[in-house]
C-alpha cells in the first residue's frame, strides 16, 4: 500500500482533495497531455497545481455548437497559444497545445476549406506540440479528406499527431485511423491514438502507436479499468489523461489514476511513466518541450495581465505559494 488510508470511491470524485488522496501523490508531478481548459473555470487550474500537475497539453476540439465562420476558429485557435497560456502558467502549470481541424466540424466543406487555408499559420508557434485532436466521429467520406490532409501538414512540419477515435464503431474507426496513417507514410511513434478502451489497445501498442487512455466518470475509461489495462500491457507508449471538456468530467483524473494505481500495487516507476513520462516523450518530439520548463517552476506573479486581464478579481490577493491552504 503506498499510504495507510484505504482509497475509496468517495476519494476518486471530481474535486475530492482529501488528506489520504494528497498523501498517496505527494511529490509526485503530472502531465496531462488532453485536456480542455477552455471549458474549465480559474479554480481548475489551482486545483490542478495542488495536485502536482506541471504540465498540460489542451487539443484544439469541437466546442458543443458549430463555429460558423472561419473567424471564429482564428479566435479559438489564439487562445490556446494566448490566454490560456497564460492563465495556465499563473498558477505554476506549462501549457502546451495541439493545433487541428476537429473530425465533427470537418463535416462542413466550405468551411473547412477555409481552416484548412489557416492552420499553416498556428502550428509552428510557440507551444503547438502536435496536430490535433483530428481523426474520425462518424467516419464520413469528408472527415477522412481532411484528417489526411491534416496528416500530410503534420508530416511536413514533422510534428506529432494526437488522433481522436470515435465512441461510436470504435475499433474501426482506430483500424482505419492508423491505417491511413501508415498509409500517408507517418512513423506510428509519431502518432498518439487517443481515447482508448479495452478493444483497441492491444492493436494499438502492436503496431507501434502510442496508446492514450481518457479516464472520464461514467463512460470511456474508469480509474479501476486503467489500473487493469496497465497490469496486463505494461507502461510502453501507454499515456493516462483526463479529457476534462464541458461534460462531465475530472481535471484531476490523472493525479487520481495515479493514487489509484499505486493502491493497487503498481509501482511508483510505472506510475510515473503513464502519467507524466510518456506524455514528454512522444510530445518532445515537436522540439517545443523542454521538461526543465516545468521542473523547476519559477515564482508565480498572479499580479501580471494578459490583454489588460487578470486571473484575479476584485478583493482577491495573489496566491504564489501553491502549497498555501490560506484563502483571504
Amino acid at each position: 500500500m503506498c499510504c495507510s488510508a484505504q482509497l475509496t470511491e468517495k476519494d476518486l470524485v471530481p474535486q475530492s482533495l482529501n488528506p489520504a488522496y494528497l498523501d498517496a501523490i505527494k511529490g509526485m508531478r503530472f502531465f496531462d497531455p488532453h485536456v480542455h481548459m477552455t471549458s474549465r473555470t480559474t479554480d481548475d487550474y489551482q486545483a490542478m497545481a495542488d495536485a502536482g500537475v506541471a504540465a498540460i497539453i489542451e487539443p484544439a476540439f469541437w466546442l458543443g455548437q458549430p463555429r460558423t465562420g472561419v473567424d471564429t476558429f482564428r479566435d479559438y485557435y489564439s487562445s490556446l497559444v494566448g490566454w490560456e497560456r497564460f492563465r495556465s502558467s499563473q498558477f505554476g502549470i506549462k501549457h502546451y497545445c495541439t493545433i487541428g481541424l476537429n473530425s465533427k466540424e470537418a463535416n462542413n466543406e466550405a468551411l473547412s476549406e477555409q481552416v484548412m487555408e489557416i492552420l499553416p499559420l498556428f502550428i509552428y508557434k510557440e507551444g503547438v506540440v502536435g496536430v490535433g485532436e483530428i481523426g474520425f466521429d462518424d467516419q464520413t467520406a469528408l472527415e477522412e479528406k481532411y484528417y489526411r490532409a491534416q496528416l500530410l501538414l503534420a508530416k511536413e512540419a514533422g510534428l506529432p499527431v494526437q488522433i481522436h477515435t470515435p465512441h461510436r464503431d470504435k475499433k474501426q474507426g482506430t483500424q482505419k485511423s492508423m491505417d491511413i496513417a501508415i498509409e500517408m507514410g507517418l512513423d506510428p511513434h509519431m502518432v498518439i491514438v487517443d481515447h482508448n478502451n479495452e478493444e483497441t489497445v492491444k492493436e494499438v501498442l502492436d503496431r507501434g502507436f502510442w496508446a492514450a487512455f481518457t479516464i472520464y466518470p461514467f463512460t470511456k475509461m474508469g480509474n479501476e479499468r486503467m489500473v487493469e489495462v496497465v497490469k496486463q500491457y505494461g507502461t510502453e507508449r501507454i499515456m493516462v489523461n483526463s479529457a476534462a471538456d464541458w461534460g462531465i468530467s475530472d481535471p484531476l483524473a490523472v493525479p487520481k489514476t495515479a493514487a489509484l494505481m499505486l493502491e493497487r500495487g503498481i509501482s511508483k516507476a510505472d506510475v510515473e511513466l503513464v502519467t507524466y513520462r510518456n506524455a514528454i516523450t512522444a510530445f518532445a518530439q515537436s522540439g517545443q518541450i523542454n521538461e526543465a520548463d516545468f521542473e523547476q517552476p519559477g515564482e508565480i506573479d498572479q499580479s501580471l495581465k494578459y490583454n489588460g486581464s487578470t486571473v484575479l478579481r476584485g478583493g482577491q490577493q495573489p496566491r504564489p505559494n501553491k502549497q498555501s491552504t490560506i484563502i483571504r
